[in-house]
């Protein structure tokens, strides 16, 4: 099985089949379709399969021309119907592995994608788990459905874990280009499974198994969660020492060694950060272990859509302006700069903490003209246009997102107060008795 599938895999006759379609899963498909190989994508999402059928894209980065082509040329399709999951050779899986109410790890998609495989898994396919997950997840969860019907991993089918590395609108490094970490449930897995990633990207790193691939994911955003609570932590004490945070980090961002810069910011967005240290945290439990500093700096993070709230309150306040009912324009509802992206931003919690304060709220943000419903609600608000009324007659102008398209030198200019979470006014030149940091 193993010789037979890797032959097929390196002759291009080997069917891709990418579970799930979004901000991971499209940008595979071009990868795998970019490498020769021609690619089915499932998701549960008809509105999503039927755009993409139609050869348009609903992701910024990627153009609807690029899907119209693999489209029209025979190197793409997509599809609602599991049952078609037996005519691909390699299964991978991209689907979301959010927190519940409980801030306890949610891997429902995963579930039911492990058990539409498992209903038509045959002899020789190749599974592939990319989603983010706590370690053990691809031998406890899905090992076990797969091998259920009497099949044996290793031998009549192969099961490995790579976990995702998307960075949206970074430009330096693609899909391709950025190093794919790699672990198979056994050797035959690792090597079916290499066989296949060396074709799609640049650099395969090959771990001794499925645990260290999926706690190496872990371990890169637990990185960054810990790094970013730490400036969270000390701009709020800059602040009350009367020092710039920011000026602060450009500074010792000029060592070359030993250093690397992190932004405070409104609070976490984007799916990993703010979720994947609570995977860890959640598993650690087994293990009767706390992971505190995961857990300290979840605190601190968290925090910050109030603490940025208050700093808007007590900045409108020093001006004499009435609080309840104040006209706010907010700036950018995206996680970060540049992307159309709004999972997990923190817009929502801190319109939310806004309207606590009876404030007017709108919002200007050229890549979310309409902020969609999401699994934690939604602002029930539509991006306005940017004009010079609109601008003079708020309150107070909230960045809350830096996009680069956006002028801030004339948002000052003609705002009567801009309280700036993301450090955008940066090279502002004049106005700045206007600017407030937050």
């Amino acid at each position: 099985m193993k010789e037979q599938l890797i032959g097929r895999i390196q002759s291009r006759e080997a069917v891709v089949g990418v579970v799930g379609l979004g901000y991971v899963g499209l940008p595979i498909v071009l990868e795998t379709t970019k490498s020769g190989f021609k690619t089915i994508g499932f998701d549960i999402d008809p509105v999503k399969v039927n755009k993409l059928q139609k050869g348009e894209s609903y992701i910024h980065h990627i153009s609807s021309e690029k899907i119209r082509g693999l489209v029209d040329g025979g190197l793409f399709e997509a599809t609602v119907d599991y049952h078609r999951l037996s005519e691909v050779d390699a299964i991978l899986i991209c689907v979301p592995t959010p927190l519940d109410e409980y801030r306890e790890p949610d891997l429902g998609a995963v579930d039911a994608t492990a058990d539409a495989i498992a209903e038509t898994l045959r002899k020789g396919q190749l599974i592939v788990l990319e989603s983010t997950t706590y370690p053990g997840t691809t031998e406890e969860r899905i090992r076990p459905k797969l091998e259920a019907k009497g099949l044996k991993v290793g031998v009549d089918f192969f099961l490995s874990y790579s976990p995702e590395r998307e960075d949206p609108g970074r430009k330096d490094y693609t899909t391709r280009t950025i190093p794919k970490v790699f672990g198979g449930t056994t050797p035959a897995c690792l090597e079916t499974g290499v066989a296949l990633y060396q074709c799609i990207f640049d650099n395969v790193v090959q771990v001794s198994s499925t645990q260290t691939a999926e706690l190496t994911k872990l371990l890169e955003n637990i990185y960054r969660s810990v790094n970013i609570a730490l400036v969270n932590e000390l701009k709020m004490l800059c602040e009350r020492m009367g020092i710039d945070v920011w000026e602060v980090i450009g500074a010792a961002a000029t060592k070359p060694f030993g250093y690397q810069p992190f932004y405070p910011g409104p609070g976490l967005g984007g799916h990993c950060i703010p979720i994947d240290p609570f995977y860890l945290t959640w598993k650690a439990r087994e293990y009767e272990f706390s992971t505190r500093f995961i857990e300290l700096a979840g605190e601190i993070n968290t925090g910050m859509p109030r603490y940025v709230v208050n700093k808007l309150v007590e900045a409108l306040a020093k001006r004499g302006k009435v609080v309840k009912g104040a006209k706010i324009l907010v700036l950018g509802v995206a996680y970060k700069k540049d992307v159309d992206d709004v999972r997990e931003s923190p817009a929502l919690k801190v319109v939310e903490f806004m309207r606590e304060w009876d404030f007017n709220v709108s919002y200007h943000d050229p890549y979310i003209p309409v902020y969609p419903k999401g699994r934690h609600g939604d602002l029930g608000l539509s991006s306005i246009e940017l004009t010079e009324a609109v601008v003079k007659e708020s309150d107070a102008v909230f960045i809350l997102t830096d996009h680069s398209c956006i002028d801030y030198e004339w948002v000052s200019e003609h705002a009567q107060l801009v309280v700036d979470t993301r450090n955008a006014t940066k090279d502002v030149k004049n106005h700045r008795d206007k600017i407030v940091k937050a």
